[in-house]
């Protein structure tokens, strides 16, 4: 592994032979892109190939990002989720063409007696909004926001199309992997996820990790970005500023939004949006998926792998508007969220974190950063990263 130390004056740690472009890429992130602190980690058959960091821990600070500094990774968290519950259907615990009911009797209320587990689970539950937002408060209680989405009529029939539950796929999970385990879910992730493989990786962060976790906010991006800047298409604009639009309303699912750099927030267990990594938590987690991961367990088997990234739904989203393709519960490879190639599957974090698993090239990526850009599934900063790992893997052969 070679050492990389102050490049640029803001770059510091290793890659391997090969993997020099993921370096480039990363460091132009800060002079080009716009970049305040990040970090990304890169893991091919099961062995660390890129660890980077840069920058400040905090948006707005002046410390460094160190090694082991984590940041909230917004629906990055969904693969995690998804983890979760394919883990317990590997386990013989969860059927996934069972009705949700089954294990949460009170879902069947207001015509979704029908939904499936693995419509939840590749947003064909057609929950995406609440009639009645949850406050931050009452969205962090696992109680109010299970009922919340229990009582909540679907906006089309379940099962027959698909729309991002981009904040209610927080409690469809959640309460599911309670009902099924009886453990909160953040707990569970704990216990089954993280300490096997040994990720750095919270769903309710504990107090005695606080400190690790940076400060997060918005950055836009500088003029040196060029025609990287965010310039959503004209469909995808009006959705946003529609008020009574399923885009809108499903975003605005937590109103108001929450402050993501509150403890109680960083706390609270939401499988949607609010987990907390390491870059090399990311990674490590998606290694594990795909094959044996140096000094950790292997979660999937081979077949359980397949299950997760077969297609479940694609074509146009009802929320997102793109077109977009899911697998049980993980983003699939597509124009509107590149991954490194068309068997990748993982999830993007809205403005910034990517995590995935590419079987065929053995990679599993992870990538974080505390500065959010207006981007929903495809982050420039993310893309170029995914990009360099490309070209490496190309003169690699």
């Amino acid at each position: 592994m070679k050492v990389v130390e102050g490049v640029d004056g803001v770059v510091n740690g290793v890659v391997a032979e090969g993997f020099e472009p993921v370096g480039e890429a990363f460091a132009a992130n800060f002079a080009l892109l716009g970049e305040r602190g990040a970090a990304v980690t890169v893991y091919r058959g099961g062995r660390k190939v890129v660890d980077l960091r840069g920058g400040t821990k905090d948006v707005d600070g002046t410390a460094p990002w160190e090694p082991g500094t984590a940041q909230i990774v917004r629906s990055a968290t969904k693969g995690v989720a998804a983890t979760a519950l394919l883990l317990l259907h590997q386990r013989g615990e969860l059927d996934l063409d069972a009705p949700v009911a089954a294990y949460w009797p009170e879902y069947k209320a207001a015509g979704k007696e029908h939904t499936l587990v693995r419509h939840l689970l590749a947003h064909r539950a057609g929950v995406p909004v609440l009639d009645r937002p949850l406050t931050p408060a009452q969205a962090a209680d696992p109680d109010l926001g299970a009922a919340a989405v229990a009582d909540q009529a679907p906006a089309w029939e379940p099962g027959t199309d698909h729309g991002y539950h981009a904040q209610t796929y927080s409690w469809l999970t959640g309460e599911l992997i309670r009902r099924i385990t009886g453990r909160p879910a953040g707990e569970w992730i704990a216990a089954e996820i993280a300490a096997p493989t040994g990720a750095g990786l919270w769903l309710g962060l504990p107090e005695a990790e606080q400190a690790r976790v940076g400060r997060v906010g918005p950055v836009e991006p500088p003029e040196t970005a060029g025609a990287l800047k965010t310039r959503p298409k004209r469909a995808v604009a009006e959705a946003y500023a529609d008020p009574g639009s399923l885009t809108r309303r499903a975003f605005a699912a937590i109103t108001p939004l929450p402050d993501e750099n509150a403890p109680a927030y960083r706390a609270a267990a939401l499988p949607a949006s609010n987990g907390i990594a390491t870059a090399d938590g990311l990674a490590r987690v998606y290694a594990s998926l795909i094959g044996e991961v140096e000094a950790g367990t292997r979660l999937f088997t081979p077949e359980t792998m397949e299950l997760a990234r077969g297609e479940q739904s694609a074509g146009p989203d009802r929320v997102l508007v793109v077109g977009t393709r899911f697998g049980l519960g993980y983003m699939l490879h597509g124009a509107a969220s590149p991954l490194l190639s068309a068997g990748s599957f993982g999830h993007p974090g809205r403005g910034g974190a990517l995590a995935f698993a590419d079987p065929e090239t053995g990679i599993a990526f992870g990538y974080v950063t505390n500065g959010f850009r207006k981007s929903v599934t495809a982050d420039p900063r993310a893309q170029a990263l995914v990009r360099a790992v490309r070209t490496s893997l190309t003169t690699l052969g």
